[in-house]
């Protein structure tokens, strides 16, 4: 490899959220960018959106007009693929769809260079799988930014089957300059954060589904007892659970269908609606104009149980991603603080409530409910009889 740096030209393929929150991140600390999406009416308005969300800026004096205008210099609208020959790393944020990625990364291995990386932003599904799509793999790298990319700190590096160390050291570098945290992740289904938030979402659901507390009361009791800034179903509203049911789809299946991972009938259910959340004005909460949110049930003995059962499985999955080498400890920490804004990492988390106390908690929910869903992690055990 060797060709990534301060002058690289990046690609961005996909114009939405993502792929234009990159491209704005890239640009805004001097490289060049080409974007490009099959949809013109999309690529279009991403420039337009860009332009506003910049003037913003400049009016609250957190950029200059100097930075914005280059920002918006920097990034040019590609009208085809062959435009990307000039690149030296280009990172893939469309829909994840296995084929969709695969077809798009056998089309640029035609036209770049040969040490030009090749990176796909999925959050969820097999590196390895979509560089094979490739004649040299060890240029295809998993970069994967977390929404809205110039704001969101984490960014999680994955490395495929047979991605080169090069590959791997020069891309880390590179994302480390546009004043990201990074965190090197196993291949695995959804990496750390989507792998280990699991159960902050489906336990969440599991607890309402059992008619032990409505959504207002399961929000207020992690917010208030546990310290998160959102709760479940807001979060959820607010990621969109269009995307949220398909991380949890996606999981789950590349899982072999564990049982710990098993999205739920409600979810599905919103989704078929069209129940997206907030960009729908419609999901577990209404945001329509004029709509009020539902009072919460302010029990603090209630409240305490959701917590002690969401964090118990939270800190479960934890113990399990760790345990299976997916990440080190550090970056598992860094990852859940930084990548979804939780108070504290889950391990130091699971050393101030007790490890005893959280593997009794499981065990009993797992003796209640006999279900595989509710296995202490095997490095949980080790740890807690120590």
């Amino acid at each position: 490899m060797g060709n990534l740096g301060k002058d690289s030209c990046l690609g961005v393929i996909g114009a939405g959220t993502m792929g234009s929150g990159i491209a704005q991140l890239a640009a805004s600390f001097g490289h060049k960018v080409i974007l490009f999406d099959t949809n013109s009416v999309v690529l279009k308005q991403a420039g337009e959106k860009l332009k506003k969300s910049l003037d913003v800026l400049v009016q609250k004096g957190k950029i200059t007009d100097d930075a914005a205008k280059s920002t918006i210099a920097n990034i040019h609208n590609a009208s085809s693929y062959n435009e990307f020959a000039q690149c030296n790393l280009i990172i893939e944020a469309v829909v994840e769809n296995i084929s969709v990625k695969q077809e798009i990364f056998e089309k640029l291995e035609q036209i770049v260079t040969v040490d030009c990386v090749l990176a796909t932003n999925t959050s969820s599904l097999s590196v390895t799988s979509i560089a094979a799509s490739c004649n040299h793999t060890e240029r295809v790298i998993g970069i994967h930014f977390f929404n809205p990319a110039p704001i969101m700190p984490l960014v999680e590096i994955v490395p495929g089957l047979a991605t080169h160390k090069s590959t791997i050291d020069e891309s880390r570098t590179l994302i480390d300059s546009l004043n990201k945290t990074t965190v090197i992740v196993k291949d695995t289904p959804g990496f750390i954060v989507n792998r280990v938030a699991r159960p902050f979402y489906g336990e969440a659901i599991r607890i309402y589904e059992e008619g032990i507390a409505d959504f207002a009361t399961i929000d207020w009791a992690m917010k208030e007892i546990g310290g998160f800034k959102m709760g479940p179903f807001e979060l959820m509203d607010f990621i969109g659970n269009d995307i949220n049911f398909k991380v949890t789809e996606t999981v789950w299946t590349q899982l072999f269908y564990d049982n710990r991972y098993k999205p739920s009938l409600t979810q599905k259910r919103l989704f078929e609606a069209g129940f997206w959340g907030r960009k729908r004005s419609r999901g577990y909460y209404s945001y329509a104009e004029g709509a009020v949110m539902p009072e919460p049930t302010k029990d603090k003995a209630l409240g305490q149980e959701i917590f002690n059962r969401i964090i118990s499985m939270l800190i479960n999955e934890a113990y399990d991603a760790w345990y299976l080498k997916i990440a080190s400890k550090e970056d598992l920490e860094l990852a859940m603080t930084k990548g979804v804004n939780y108070p504290k990492g889950l391990i130091k988390w699971s050393e101030e409530i007790g490890l005893e106390k959280i593997l009794n908690r499981l065990l009993q929910l797992n003796e209640l409910y006999l279900e595989d869903r509710y296995r202490p992690s095997i490095l949980l055990r080790k740890l807690a009889k120590k």
